[in-house]
């Protein structure tokens, strides 16, 4: 009799995905989604299953999203205008909140024209894709700590690049150096950098753009609201006015939606003509623009000096509790407290427990947002916060971490 034949159950196209999710998951790399409803009668709270908790983490760096004014002005201008545009900008989508906001965020940011996308990342990534795949002899040198829309922007292009050590502005001139001053060049870099909450020499790479004939692209995103006497970004708190293109958003100090480029009037016409993120998307509701322009009004103002205060007045308070408390943080000049707690399983298990114990929501930051071995909370002050909530938030990281 002859032997039966071994069969193999065939791998499911799937295979290796649940094995890359179960890696994750050993790893503790694996990502929770944490559900919190936030509560415009009580900032900087949120629902979390039926249960009121604090919320350390978020972008909403001034708490524009709660806002009476800028609540009110998203309500009325849907009763006017309904929910959404119904199209992209070029088929009935541009509204004329659209073109009011973005003749407003250029002359904010001394440039001539201003283009809004639906998020911060798109604006990264479809100008940056858009406009080097236009110019595809143009060298970019870009800092090694940029944000993924930016790196994702410039891979997709296939131009020649170079990554320069974070701020190091030595590295920089070496490798600029390095190409005719004819060859055209673009340095791409952020003013703020939200993982150290650090900043960019701005004016010192400028400098170098000047002598070896470089464009520059900065990321105001993490500087916008809360740096300058406008709120304008560093670029306005230091005056600077020399990069070539400036990015921004909405969705954080503002407290809305969207984001933005602005720069020279021909190459963001050319990105509103080509640039496939911008084209066959539909555009931001008109409602979400309006409350953006009331929101930029506060920001603008006296109102918007005092929120600036408290939030920079709030973070150093808390990095002096941390100090304190023996708890190790990076101190840096920005806005952003970026607390370190090592190790992949031990950060999520202090964040657990924060919730689960303390009803205080910060979320683990880990690989790859952070190198391994690096990780962290990225803590941000509110300008609400009370000293007693600042100090109760300490006592309570300070009580898990001693149990770790």
């Amino acid at each position: 009799m002859s032997a039966l034949p071994i069969t193999t159950q065939p791998r499911s196209a799937f295979d290796a995905i649940e094995e890359n999710l179960a890696h994750l998951k050993d790893t503790g790399l694996y990502r929770t989604f944490i559900p919190c409803s936030h509560l415009a009668d009580d900032p900087g709270h949120a629902l979390h299953m039926g249960r009121r908790i604090q919320v350390w983490c978020s972008n909403d760096y001034l708490g524009m999203s709660q806002n009476p004014e800028v609540i009110e002005a998203q309500i009325s201008s849907t009763l006017r205008h309904g929910t959404g545009n119904g199209g992209s900008r070029n088929i009935a989508g541009t509204s004329e909140a659209h073109v009011e906001l973005e003749s407003r965020i250029a002359g904010w940011h001394h440039k001539a024209r201003a283009l809004i996308f639906t998020s911060g990342y798109v604006a990264n990534f479809e100008t940056l894709s858009t406009l080097l795949r236009a110019t595809p002899e143009l060298v970019v040198f870009s800092d090694g700590f940029n944000h993924r829309s930016l790196i994702e922007g410039i891979r997709v292009s296939g131009n020649e690049k170079h990554v320069f050590p974070h701020n190091d502005v030595a590295a920089l001139e070496e490798m600029l150096a390095q190409y005719p001053l004819e060859q055209p060049k673009l340095i791409v870099f952020e003013s703020v950098y939200s993982m150290d909450g650090d900043i960019a020499p701005i004016s010192e790479i400028c400098d170098l753009a000047e002598r070896y004939n470089a464009l520059t692209y900065l990321d105001e995103t993490h500087a916008i609201g809360v740096s300058g006497p406008t709120g304008a970004g560093i670029c306005e708190e230091i005056g600077e006015s020399r990069p070539t293109f400036v990015q921004g958003v909405f969705a954080k100090a503002l407290g809305t939606l969207g984001g933005y480029v602005t720069g020279p009037d021909s190459a963001l016409d050319f990105v509103r003509s080509h640039a496939p993120g911008f084209i066959f998307t539909t555009s931001i509701p008109c409602s979400t623009l309006d409350a953006t322009l009331r929101s930029l009004d506060i920001v603008q103002g006296t109102a918007g000096s005092e929120l600036r205060r408290n939030l920079l007045e709030n973070a150093r308070r808390m990095r002096a509790a941390l100090h304190d408390a023996h708890i190790d943080f990076i101190d840096a000049d920005s806005h952003l407290v970026p607390v370190l707690v090592p190790g992949d399983m031990r950060v999520k298990r202090v964040s657990q427990r924060l919730l689960d114990e303390f009803g205080i929501y910060v979320q683990p930051i880990n690989f790859p947002s952070v190198a391994q071995g690096a990780e962290r909370f990225r803590v941000t002050v509110a300008p609400f916060r009370t000293p007693q909530q600042i100090d109760d938030f300490v006592a309570a990281l300070r009580t898990c971490l001693d149990d770790e």
